[in-house]
């Protein structure tokens, strides 16, 4: 396979592309919002909107296919300590539910894994919020919904086994 040197955008030209991805992200093209927020981070590879923006982008794709752990290595990339908790938590949670609508044997312990998980990290996240953010509170709340409803509890060791593989 031939591989293409990617030209850079100029940094004139992020604030355009940010919004532009979010409309690709919004329409449900994500491949498109993928590759933009890319694009940004060649160029600004801080730029904590475009971390947020892939992230969500990563995170809306799991249930296809997207990695769970790379969306996980650029939300570690984020500057602010809530958001990196906050965005860990909200891509185990997707994780959770992707495992459960697939329906696989096996899929409840998983999902159950990856929820107390997401719980963990909407917790942290929680400790660190500012006064008025209340959205770790509220999906720590919807992953006990929904950790409530399925029937595979798992141990700490069990947990740690499936997010980490070790």
């Amino acid at each position: 396979m031939t591989t293409v040197a990617l030209k850079p955008i100029p940094l004139s030209g992020v604030r355009e592309m940010l919004e532009r991805a979010e409309q690709y992200r919004l329409k449900g093209e994500h491949w498109e919002a993928q590759t933009l927020c890319e694009a940004i981070l060649r160029v600004d590879r801080d730029n904590q909107e475009a971390l947020i923006l892939l992230v969500l982008t990563m995170s809306d794709q799991i249930r296809d296919g997207v990695s769970a752990v790379e969306a996980r290595q650029v939300a570690a990339r984020m500057s602010d300590e809530y958001q990196r908790y906050f965005y860990a938590g909200l891509i185990c949670e997707r994780a959770a539910r992707a495992t459960l609508r697939s329906g696989q044997l096996g899929s409840e312990r998983t999902a159950s894994a990856l929820l107390t998980e997401a719980m963990h990290w909407f917790g942290k996240a929680e400790e660190q919020r500012p006064h008025d953010k209340d959205e770790a509170i509220l999906r720590w709340n919807a992953c006990a919904r929904i950790a409530g409803r399925t029937a595979s509890p798992m141990s700490a060791a069990e947990i740690s086994h499936e997010i980490t593989g070790e």
